[in-house]
């Protein structure tokens, strides 16, 4: 069994970004669950956590949400990822590659060549 990992700071708006850009428009249950199953159970989301980023985003315009019945009829609000949104994930993809790679750098210092 793996051990779970915090979500990162900064982390949590692009892993929702992404989520809703590949599959669509999903309720807060469904877009956490993906986000766990995507990570192979390293990740435990609180929903605590991600309710506000979810409203966050919202408010910043990079969501959207309507009421819809979910699968087992219930009223949920699903989101949907709105042009502006897609520029975020853009923008957001970009820096942490950017990030990635320059750490990548100094993860690599001292190993042999």
């Amino acid at each position: 069994m793996t051990d779970q990992m915090d979500v990162q700071p900064g982390t949590l708006s692009l892993m929702i970004l992404r989520t809703l850009d590949v599959l669509g428009p999903l309720h807060g249950y469904g877009v956490a669950r993906r986000i766990e199953d995507t990570s192979e159970g390293r990740l435990k989301l609180n929903y605590g956590t991600l309710y506000p980023a979810l409203v966050k985003l919202e408010q910043e315009g990079s969501v959207v949400a309507e009421w819809r019945r979910s699968e087992n009829n219930r009223r949920a609000k699903y989101y949907s990822l709105t042009p502006a949104g897609r520029k975020q994930l853009a923008r957001e993809t970009r820096e942490w590659r950017e990030v990635a790679d320059l750490m990548s750098a100094f993860l690599k210092l001292g190993e042999a060549t």
